[in-house]
């Protein structure tokens, strides 16, 4: 199956979070936080949204930051994805 986002939604899957800091220090699985970065799968059409025009700004396979509680996650063939609004996107890492 294929997830195919409407309007001005945006597929994500959440980048894996590391599992020690840059010190050296390992967290456990309870105490990490969902990482904020993620990377495009999928991007609709856009076109008029809510009576306005709206521009896709980011592409398949661009890495991005996302609010933090942004969009709802879907779970299709054991992969876990969220699907959010273009504005709730923050910036594309370069």
């Amino acid at each position: 199956m294929k997830l195919v986002p409407l309007g001005d939604r945006v597929v994500l899957k959440q980048l894996v979070a590391e599992e020690t800091t840059k010190s050296g220090i390992v967290l456990p699985g309870q105490n990490k936080e969902k990482p904020q970065q993620a990377e495009v799968i999928a991007v609709g059409p856009g076109g008029v949204v809510d009576g306005k025009e709206v521009k896709m700004e980011v592409k398949v396979g661009d890495h991005v930051i996302f609010s933090k509680y942004a969009g709802t996650e879907v779970k299709l063939d054991e992969d876990e994805y969220i699907i959010v609004k273009q504005n709730d996107i923050l910036a594309v890492i370069q």
